[in-house]
């Protein structure tokens, strides 16, 4: 663990100790477009290091009673809550999200995160059956499978990272995880909690460094069974591809093109500014967040006017000013892949209603060479429309016009992806049919971004493969044995 003037300089976390890496990777502040972090650029090495350590701490974690293992997980859980402040302005320093966010959403969700895992599955039961004409009895019994490779994006570092290893260990693997190298500072920081939390060296491995290097060494390597990976579909590919000849256990989270429908009885007074939440939160950064907005056509109107009003009102600023709504896209090859998204659409002919090219951005001098992009809206677009099939993962949403249920259900499903949709609507019987036939793996409705997670959570088509919540993250990280007894 170190620290210099020019940069915060991380170190992988293997066996219980930091440990230097021979070369580093810049980690940007996108408030500001200046290099702050060095991160380390792991590869094969590294990985072995922490597939030996993870080994070698196997027998003995999964050995320990899950109430042992839930005791640790809660005071992790309670050392983090302690330092909540320091992890918001981290994570929302490093990623470019707001602050408020950070504070409200990010580090409490991770918290919240070991607290559930570490209930949730004391609660899990095995199965049992009887063949009296037989003489016996089956019961099955679920084992660890040994060490987890997870994976995790820049999105929502913390959040997601902790999301993936608090059932891991849970359950009783080891896991050697690997954070985005563009967010690698509140996955550092939580390193330094571990051994006072109790976990035993090599239980938690952390490995900074770029995905087609150390994460692909992790991804291949033999000794590793199991993969859970969140983020882009090009990358879910590879992994698969990769992970193919050791024939591994893969949870997948992948990309989405969600949609909102709104139907015109919605009440549009909370409809409105849920709407706009499900399209910018987090500068529009997030797997499950609202990219076309599908609306019926006698209200097409007054929700267009509406909603761009209620947008134009969401404030683009510095990440650290507790008013401001959208902070800084994450990287500067991200901020021009959006704005080429939304050029290619205007090639099209779209019309665009407010935000990038059609308003100014207004910023303090600070944060001139920033990453940021005010919230656009697009209107006018083809269903074909690359803005209307692509995953742009940034603060754009497009709106069209629909006229009944049967085709805006068919619209909705034109995409590649299925993770997740919202629908607006007081007609409980239309709620219910249209949830049924949307293709994808999450429904909200007259809300958005309410979850339990006891429930499944994933998408299908090209959004993913598994399901994580906690009966599904349950089995997942483990495997299932049937033991027969005749007596």
């Amino acid at each position: 663990m170190a620290s210099s003037k020019a940069a915060l300089i991380l170190e992988n976390y293997i066996g219980g100790q930091f440990v230097p890496c021979a070369s580093y990777l810049d980690s940007y502040d996108p408030s500001i477009g200046e290099v702050y972090c060095k991160v380390p650029d792991s590869g094969k090495e590294e990985v072995e290091a922490a597939v030996k350590a993870a080994q070698n701490a196997f027998p003995g974690w999964s050995a320990k009673s899950p109430q042992d293992r839930s005791k640790i997980m809660s005071k992790l859980a309670d050392l983090i809550e302690e330092d909540l402040e320091s992890f918001a302005q981290a994570e929302s320093k490093d990623q470019g999200k707001t602050i408020t966010f950070a504070r409200m959403v990010d580090i409490p969700r991770a918290i919240y995160n070991f607290r559930f895992f570490s209930s949730s599955i004391l609660h899990q039961t095995s199965e049992s059956t009887q063949m009296d004409h037989m003489d016996c009895m089956h019961y099955t019994v679920r084992t660890p499978v040994g060490i987890a490779g997870l994976i995790s994006p820049w999105n929502l570092p913390l959040y997601l990272l902790t999301w993936k290893i608090a059932p891991a260990v849970m359950c009783g693997n080891t896991v050697i995880a690997k954070p985005s190298e563009m967010t690698s500072v509140t996955a550092w920081m939580m390193c330094k909690l571990l051994d006072k939390a109790g976990f035993p060296p090599g239980v938690v491995n952390i490995i900074f460094g770029h995905g087609s290097k150390a994460g692909d060494a992790l991804v291949s390597h033999p000794k590793v069974p199991l993969i859970s990976f969140t983020g882009s579909t090009l990358t879910g590919q590879r992994i698969i591809e990769r992970s193919a000849p050791f024939c591994k256990k893969l949870s997948l989270e992948l990309g989405g093109k969600n949609p909102a429908i709104i139907f015109e009885d919605a009440i549009l007074d909370k409809c409105i500014p849920a709407t706009v939440r499900s399209s910018f939160a987090n500068q529009g950064e997030i797997c499950l967040c609202t990219s076309r907005i599908f609306v019926q056509r006698t209200i097409y109107s007054e929700f267009l006017k509406r909603f761009v009003e209620a947008v134009k009102k969401w404030k683009v600023g510095s990440p650290s000013d507790p008013t401001t709504d959208v902070g800084a896209l994450i990287s500067k090859e991200h901020l021009a892949k959006v704005k080429n998204s939304i050029k290619k659409a205007q090639e099209e002919g779209v019309r665009i209603l407010c935000g990038e090219g059609k308003d100014l951005l207004f910023l303090h001098p600070r944060n001139q060479n920033g990453y940021f992009l005010l919230p656009t809206v697009i209107a006018d677009i083809e269903d074909n429309s690359c803005c209307m099939q692509d995953e742009i993962f940034g603060p754009v949403t497009c709106i069209t016009v629909f006229d009944t249920e049967e085709e805006v259900i068919t619209r909705a499903n034109g995409v590649k992806y299925g993770l997740a949709a919202t629908v607006w609507s007081r007609n409980v019987g239309q709620v219910h049919r249209v949830a049924k036939r949307l293709q994808c793996g999450l429904v909200w409705t007259n809300c958005w971004l309410i979850r339990d997670l006891n429930l499944p959570f994933g998408g299908i088509k090209a959004s993913g493969i598994g399901r994580e919540g906690a009966k599904d993250s349950y089995e997942f990280f483990t495997e299932s044995k049937t033991i027969t007894i005749k007596h």
